[in-house]
């Protein structure tokens, strides 16, 4: 997380976001899901060529990386965020359970996983520890 310029909105250390995710539908109601919650969608990827130039550009707190992302893997992607310096925080997400991914989670540089059906800025900002 981003101290040096960290912004406040109501009591709470505003978050910007990027989405990668290959399914168009999940993406919209994921940026509506986080909005409400307080969380600034600043930009939304399909593939992980996406995810780096929307990453690089927008320079978000914190991007959410679809585990099967495609034909790619997601945690590739998040190697490759990662090692360019993208994103101070990558949070891995999935319609499957943490258990069926345990093994490469704890391997990867995303600072946790996060199931579909759990996405929230609360949740988000727990993984984080943040206000």
């Amino acid at each position: 997380m981003r101290a040096a310029g960290a912004r406040w909105q109501d009591g709470r250390v505003e978050l910007r976001c990027v989405i990668v995710d290959d399914d168009p539908a999940f993406l919209h109601v994921a940026q509506a899901t986080l909005e409400r919650g307080g969380v600034i969608v600043s930009g939304v990827a399909g593939s992980g060529a996406e995810a780096a130039e929307q990453s690089r550009e927008l320079r978000p707190d914190v991007v959410l990386i679809d585990i099967r992302l495609g034909e790619e893997s997601g945690f590739e992607v998040a190697r490759q965020l990662a090692d360019n310096g993208y994103a101070p925080a990558l949070v891995m997400i999935s319609v499957d359970a943490w258990e069926d991914f345990a093994d490469l989670i704890d391997e990867s540089p995303a600072a946790g996983f996060l199931a579909k059906t759990d996405l929230s800025g609360a949740a988000i900002r727990r993984i984080l520890a943040i206000a």
